[in-house]
């Protein structure tokens, strides 16, 4: 298992514990995970976050703002741990529905 997936199942267990769900964002977040091992990287870039956001059957930019949160949030939480990860900014997507 890659250190960014152990962050991953860390992260969620968090969450969790506090009372958010993330039934759906957590698939979301694996398949994200999944989209980085697949490109042979070991850290988030922006460049690989907004690539997997834009990459979505619905193919809505308010949808593409949503996933890109998601994947936003996680880079926060493993900047902390791994300097290298590269936080998307916000409005990079300002799309809403």
């Amino acid at each position: 298992m890659s250190e960014l997936r152990k962050t991953l199942n860390e992260y969620l267990a968090v969450r969790r514990a506090l009372g958010f769900k993330l039934k759906a964002q957590g698939r979301l977040l694996h398949s994200f995970v999944d989209f980085v091992e697949l490109q042979r990287a070991s850290f988030i870039t922006r460049s690989l976050a907004l690539r997997w956001a834009m990459d979505s059957p619905a193919g809505q930019p308010a949808y593409w703002a949503s996933r890109l949160g998601l994947v936003r949030r996680f880079a926060e939480y493993r900047s902390s741990a791994d300097p290298r990860t590269e936080v998307p900014p916000l409005g990079l997507l300002p799309h809403s529905y």
